[in-house]
This record gives C-alpha cells, sequence and structure tokens, in this order.
C-alpha cells in the first residue's frame, strides 16, 4: 500500500469517526440534527408491495413517487401522502424523513412518498401544485394501486409540513394551486386528514417570533433565506399579495380536513409559534375532535421525539379516528 493511498484511508477513517461523534452529539441534544444529516430510510424490503418512481405529472424528472402497501388486510387502504422537508430547497421521497409515516404500512396505511420540484428549480408555488398533483394521482389510479381516494392523509415535516397544510386548507378550493398541466384535473386533491410536523406556516412573522422566544437566528426574511428563494422574493419586502398567496391562513374556510399539528418547544429553525397560531387559527372553523396541536417538550427540529413509538402512537391514534368525523 503506498503513501497516498494510506493518507486517503486515513482522511476517511477520520471522517466516519466526525460523523460518529456528530451522530452521538445529535442524540444527546448537544447539537441539532440539520436535515443534511438526516438517517437514512429504514428497510423497507420487508413491505411486499412496493411501486418506486411512478410519475405522478410530466413536466420534471421530479414529479414522482413510491408507493408503499400494506401487507395484510385486504383494502382498499388510507393512503398517506409524505412530503418531505429540506427548507424547499433539498430532501428526497427515499430520505429518513419518511420512517415516521412509512411506519403506517405496519398500521394499514398505504403510504406514498412524493418527491416535488424544490425552490432551485421552479418557485411558489409549483412545489404546491405538485403534491396536490401527487394526490390526484392516487384518486385516479385508487382501484390498481388497491387505495381509498376518500380516506387520504397529507403527512409532512418542516418544508413538508408547510406542503402538507397547504394542501389540506385548499384542497376544496378551486385555485391556481390546482395545474391542469399536471394531469387528473378531473380529481379532487382534497385530503381528510393532515399531519404537520414543525412546518412554516406565515414565513414574515418568523423572524419576529424567534427574536422574541430568543431560541434561534432570526435570518427567514433575508434574501438568501430558504423562504425567500421558495418564493423567488426576499421575505422582508415581498409583494404583500404574493404573501398572502403562500400562507395557509389565507384559505382557512369551507369544509377543512381534521388536523394534528406537533412542534418541538425547543425548536430553533421553525418557531414553535408558527404552529400556535396555525392552531388558534383553526379553532373557529374546526370542531375540537378534528384538531389536535401537540407540543413536545425539550424537542428541536427534525428531533427523534417526533419519531418515537409513544409519538407515533399518538399520531395514528388520530389518524384512526378522523376519517369518521364531520
Amino acid at each position: 500500500m503506498n503513501k497516498s493511498t494510506k493518507y486517503i484511508l486515513y482522511l476517511l477513517g477520520g471522517l466516519v469517526s466526525l460523523a460518529a461523534i456528530v451522530a452521538v452529539l445529535i442524540s444527546l441534544k448537544i447539537i441539532p440534527n440539520p436535515f443534511f444529516m438526516m438517517p437514512p430510510l429504514q428497510d423497507t424490503k420487508w413491505i411486499k408491495t412496493q411501486y418506486h418512481d411512478l410519475a405522478y405529472a410530466n413536466t420534471s424528472a421530479a414529479q414522482k413517487l413510491d408507493l408503499y402497501v400494506p401487507n395484510e388486510g385486504k383494502g382498499p387502504y388510507p393512503v398517506i401522502v409524505a412530503i418531505h422537508g429540506g427548507a424547499f430547497l433539498f430532501g428526497d421521497k427515499g430520505d429518513g424523513q419518511q420512517n415516521g409515516p412509512i411506519a403506517g404500512v405496519k398500521r394499514g396505511y398505504a403510504v406514498a412518498a412524493v418527491n416535488y420540484r424544490l425552490a432551485g428549480e421552479a418557485a411558489f408555488p409549483a412545489g404546491v401544485q405538485d403534491v396536490k398533483a401527487a394526490i390526484r394521482f392516487l384518486k385516479a389510479n385508487a382501484a390498481r394501486f388497491n387505495i381509498d381516494p376518500n380516506r387520504v392523509v397529507a403527512w409532512g415535516d418542516s418544508a413538508g409540513g408547510y406542503m402538507a397544510v397547504m394542501a389540506g386548507v385548499t384542497g376544496t378550493q378551486a385555485s391556481e394551486f390546482d395545474d391542469a398541466q399536471l394531469g387528473n384535473i378531473d380529481q379532487t386533491s382534497t385530503v381528510q386528514a393532515v399531519v404537520d410536523w414543525f412546518g412554516p406556516i406565515d414565513f414574515a412573522q418568523m423572524d419576529a417570533q424567534l427574536t422574541a422566544s430568543g431560541k434561534g437566528e432570526a435570518n427567514h426574511s433575508a434574501a438568501d433565506s430558504p423562504e425567500s428563494k421558495f418564493l423567488a422574493s426576499t421575505v422582508k419586502s415581498a409583494p404583500p399579495e404574493l404573501l398572502r398567496k403562500a400562507n395557509p391562513l389565507s384559505y382557512l374556510s369551507g369544509n377543512l380536513p381534521a388536523f394534528i399539528i406537533q412542534h418541538g418547544d425547543a425548536d430553533g429553525t421553525v418557531p414553535t409559534q408558527q404552529s400556535i397560531v396555525l392552531a388558534e387559527k383553526l379553532k373557529p372553523v374546526l370542531s375540537a375532535q378534528k384538531l389536535q396541536l401537540n407540543i413536545l417538550p425539550g424537542a428541536r427540529h427534525g428531533d427523534p421525539q417526533f419519531e418515537t413509538e409513544q409519538n407515533l402512537n399518538t399520531v395514528f391514534s388520530f389518524l384512526d379516528q378522523a376519517f369518521y368525523l364531520k
């Protein structure tokens, strides 16, 4: 073995050691878990029926989903549309953000993990349009995949939480978010339940909320922030109409789905107040049974607490009854 090879192996060993140290620090909550350190998707080989890279539209290579169908039962199965986060700039349907939703397969839920156009490819409202197109695709092909088009859940974390909320609040309203060019426009994008894990809601208020809490850096209104890139307009100087259109709070009317909203009280990335305000605004339009807000003590952004068996039991208990609420 020559010196160059030894040196490369030495460097690789150091990187592995550094990654292990970072993983330990994250697990001990000494440092937060950034999305680029997201653990990989857990082994899904035990799921007998899987479909990968199904194209739900054809205007972008990003418009694909992976579908996992339960081994047990006869169906048609309720379906979770799992939407990854990643600051509107990265993330993937095949990364570890899907571990929580995919736990639903053992509980009788089909799970469709969705990719969508990120901000580097297309600005708002493209990502929202994609998620709604994926929902329409699943409904149009419900018989093919043995899923129930009348029991659909939108579930997302962080930026994916925003997408899930937007799908939930605009499902019954014809709007620019339903792009006919993406197909299956004869189907609705209505969902029956939303799982929002620490999603941003009102971009214009994030910095003020972080400043008030002192729990994170107030940088969401800057020109290079993920939210500004998503809007293709700096948040602090964006046209009011753009901010209104991008804000889920603008659409809280009509027959809304059930919402379970979960957020950590130590989140220094997306202020906890974003979820608290969303829940408060939903109270006048949803019954108490259709709205649940859980603030997880000590949980940071992307915290492992969200995927514990105990918390997943909370989420699925809510979903199991949400389909039958009026």
